[in-house]
C-alpha cells in the first residue's frame, strides 16, 4: 500500500490531503476570499498560504490518522498557477520531505483534476472538459499523454464567470462562479451575448468585454435584470463548452465524458452536458465541490500514480512553473 500526502496551492485554494491506495483519508482546504469586487493577487494569496498551511498539515495528519513515518512520498503540485503561491507550498512540500525523508513527486495541476475524476466516479476512458479557474480545455487520453482536442484561446471559463461576478459586484464567498450560478437560477429572460467557438477552441474576452459595456446600460434602464443577465452568460458559454465537448466526442467515439475542475460543480452545466450525453447514448460524470474544486487530494492521487509507476522528481527539479502543459506529461500509469 502506497500512501501519499499532497499540497496544492496553485490559486486562492489552499489544500492538503492524504490517500492511500485510492482511499481518501483527507482531504483539508482553506480558501483565501477577497472583498467583493476584488479578485485574488499573488503576493496576499502567498501570504494567506503560508499563514495556514502548516495548521492545515496537522489537521490533515490528525483527520487520516497517520504520523509522517506512515507516508510514503509527499506531492505537490509543481504548475500551472500563480508562482508566489505555488513556491509558498513547494517550499513545504520540499521541508517535509526532507525532514520526514521521503521521495518527492511534482503534479501536474490538471492531470491531478483528471486522476481525482477518475478515481472518485470510476470511469474507463472519458473525454474530459477541465473548467477552472485558470484552464479550459477538452481533453482525451491517447499513448501515454492527455491530448488537448481544444481549449480556450485567451481567459479561462472560470475566469471570465469571475471578473463578471466583480462587475455585479457579487461576494466572493464561498467563490464568485457559485454566486453568478445562483442569481442565474433566477433568471428568466434570456439576453443574447456573443457566442464565440473556433473549430475545438473557444473564446471568452470579447463576451465579456461586451458584457462589461453593455451591462450597465442594461440595468440602468430596467431591460434586464441581474439575474436575467448572469443566466445568459451561463447558458452561452455553456452551450460553447458542450458543443466542443460533443465534437470531441465524435471525433474519438467516445461514450463517456468527465467533467473536472472549479467550475465542473455547477449544476447547470452538468445538466446542459448530461442532456447531450443523453442523446448520444453516452454517460456523464462529474463530482462535487469536493473533488471539483482544487483541493489536495488530487494531488496526493495523481502523485500516488505517478509514484507507483516509477516516476520520481529528482531533487533539483522540485521546482515551480506558471505554465505547464497537461500534454507535457508521461502519463506512465495507463
Amino acid at each position: 500500500m502506497v500512501t501519499a500526502i499532497g499540497l496544492e496551492g496553485s490559486a486562492n485554494k489552499l489544500g492538503i490531503g492524504i490517500i492511500r491506495d485510492g482511499k481518501i483519508l483527507a482531504n483539508c482546504r482553506r480558501t483565501y476570499i477577497t472583498p467583493p469586487g476584488e479578485g485574488f493577487l499573488p503576493r496576499e494569496t502567498a501570504q494567506h498560504h503560508r499563514a495556514h498551511v502548516l495548521a492545515l498539515l496537522r489537521e490533515a495528519l490528525d483527520r487520516a490518522g497517520v504520523q509522517p513515518r506512515d507516508v510514503d512520498v509527499v506531492c505537490y503540485t509543481k504548475g500551472p498557477g500563480m508562482a508566489p503561491p505555488l513556491l509558498t507550498v513547494a517550499i513545504v512540500a520540499r521541508t517535509i520531505a526532507l525532514l520526514w525523508g521521503k521521495p518527492i513527486v511534482g503534479v501536474n495541476h490538471c492531470v491531478g483534476h483528471i486522476e481525482m475524476g477518475r478515481l472518485v466516479t470510476r470511469c474507463d476512458n472519458p473525454t474530459v472538459l477541465y473548467v477552472s479557474g485558470g484552464n479550459t480545455q477538452v481533453i482525451v487520453y491517447s499513448r501515454r499523454r492527455y491530448r488537448i482536442f481544444g481549449e480556450t484561446i485567451d481567459m479561462a471559463i472560470g475566469n471570465c464567470l469571475d471578473r463578471f461576478a466583480r462587475l455585479l459586484m457579487l461576494s466572493n464567498d464561498p467563490s464568485p462562479g457559485y454566486n453568478v450560478e445562483q442569481l442565474a437560477k433566477k433568471g428568466k429572460k434570456f439576453v443574447p451575448i456573443p457566442y464565440v467557438v473556433k473549430g475545438m477552441d473557444v473564446s471568452f474576452s470579447g463576451l465579456l468585454s461586451h458584457l462589461e459595456k453593455q451591462a450597465p446600460l442594461l440595468l440602468a434602464g430596467g431591460e434586464c435584470t441581474r439575474e436575467d443577465l448572469c443566466f445568459s452568460l451561463q447558458e452561452t458559454v455553456f452551450a460553447m463548452l458542450v458543443e466542443i465537448t460533443e465534437r470531441a466526442m465524435a471525433h474519438c467515439g467516445s461514450r463517456e465524458v468527465l467533467v473536472v475542475g472549479g467550475v465542473g460543480c455547477n449544476e447547470r452545466l452538468q445538466q446542459m452536458m448530461g442532456r447531450m450525453c443523453e442523446e448520444r447514448g453516452a454517460v456523464l460524470h462529474a463530482t462535487d465541490e469536493r473533488y471539483c474544486i482544487d483541493n489536495g487530494a488530487m494531488i496526493a492521487q495523481a502523485g500516488c500514480e505517478m509514484f507507483s509507476s516509477g516516476q520520481v522528481t529528482p531533487w533539483e527539479e522540485t521546482t515551480v512553473t506558471q505554465r505547464f502543459r497537461t500534454d507535457e506529461v508521461e502519463v506512465t500509469w495507463r
